[in-house]
């Protein structure tokens, strides 16, 4: 145990001062702690002085809440708007402050260095009695984020938020990542998209189920990035919306800058679709909108492909679709058709094939049971019984 070189002195409010010159990141600084009583006092120095022996001591009262606006302000420039308001609303599920400053925030006020798991636990456990497991667990993960930040910084010693896991209660299904399309429901689907009345939305909803893109990256094609000829698109923008605009950005990952085939019978409905567009809006430029909006400027907004499908899965009978669900389907009948699980995550742009992997895995699995090897027909046909 260290020893201590000054005694407890009482001072005039009763309280007992131990007094201590300890290292802060290799800087000799004078701290004092205080106590109701002088073992108190002498405690708290011995383990403040540990602490320092361990390089684990900050002087920094940086809040929780305060280090939480100042690590989204850095994600801001390092994601999309949508993606990073986002990061802020699953934070300020935990830290209401963030939202409304005058919020009360038991957790968002304490400082970093106090923050110990039962806190973290304490907050999860009455979010959990509110929402969705899904929405609990993404809380934690974001709470996880701000504080391994801060250990990266060397400002606090230990993530708070690693021991504490969230499992779902008893009984409580997962949530669905997608539902991939039955044969005849893609049939039903590539039919009315031929009939419907606006090609744009048309086009739009095809590239998704055709090609695997999501919906932002349909909206952001330019004329530019398609090649016609060689029957290739090229996705290196997307078009979303931040809640109240439509927002242009670059794609989702690294990964998802990306050069995909146009399967032939899509290729045919974009040459005719030129066509369309050319009677309209005269030839196509490089640079021009492939789905133009309401005003040529600007793509189309961002959620008339979901008005889209809705109408015609209601017309058509189909249980409810996302237009997500659209490029599940296409991943999922790649994989299912004998598609290599790299070239899947190519196609979608996955950051790596394990993200792949673990949206797929329910198809891979049943494909892996067709795989069944008998030691006996390698060596031979069997004779007749």
């Amino acid at each position: 145990m260290p020893r201590l070189t000054n005694k407890p002195r009482r001072r005039k409010d009763g309280r007992f001062e131990v007094r201590l010159t300890i290292r802060e990141n290799g800087v000799p600084v004078q701290v004092s702690v205080y106590g109701q009583s002088a073992a108190e006092a002498e405690r708290k120095a011995r383990d403040l002085k540990t602490k320092a022996e361990r390089g684990q001591f900050t002087r920094d009262r940086s809040t929780t809440a305060g280090y939480a606006r100042l690590w989204l302000e850095r994600k801001a420039k390092e994601v999309r708007p949508r993606t990073a308001e986002l990061y802020r609303l699953e934070l300020s599920y935990a830290l209401p402050s963030l939202q409304d400053p005058e919020a009360r925030d038991p957790l968002g006020s304490r400082p970093l260095q106090e923050v110990k798991p039962a806190h973290i636990r304490e907050v999860l456990d009455a979010l959990s009695e509110r929402y969705s497991t899904r929405t609990v667990k993404m809380v934690r993960q974001r709470l996880w984020q701000v504080f391994r930040d801060a250990l990266d910084m060397e400002l606090v010693y230990r993530n708070p938020v690693d021991p504490v896991r969230i499992k779902a209660p008893r009984g409580q299904s997962k949530a669905k990542v997608g539902r991939a399309l039955e044969p005849h429901e893609i049939a039903a689907l590539l039919s009315a998209l031929d009939q419907h009345k606006d090609p744009r939305t048309a086009i739009a909803l095809r590239l998704m189920l055709a090609c695997g893109l999501r919906r932002g990256e349909a909206l952001g094609l330019q004329w530019g990035d398609l090649d016609l000829e060689a029957g290739t698109l090229t996705v290196t923008r997307a078009w979303t919306d931040d809640g109240k605009r439509g927002v242009l950005t670059l794609p989702k990952t690294l990964t998802s800058t990306r050069t995909v085939p146009i399967p032939h019978a899509t290729l045919e409905r974009l040459k005719t679709y030129r066509i369309w567009y050319t009677e309209r809006l005269g030839a196509p430029e490089p640079d021009s909108w492939l789905l133009p909006g309401n005003d040529p400027s600007k793509p189309l907004n961002p959620h008339a492909p979901n008005w889209a499908l809705k109408r015609i899965t209601e017309r058509l009978g189909i249980p409810p679709l996302r237009v997500h669900d659209l490029r599940h389907s296409y991943g999922s009948h790649m994989l299912a058709n004998g598609a290599p699980l790299e070239l899947v995550a190519e196609r979608m742009g996955h950051a790596n094939p394990n993200i792949t992997l673990g949206v797929y895995r329910h198809v891979l699995e049943h494909e892996r049971k067709g795989w069944v090897i008998d030691p006996e027909d390698l060596l031979g046909p069997r004779a007749k019984a």
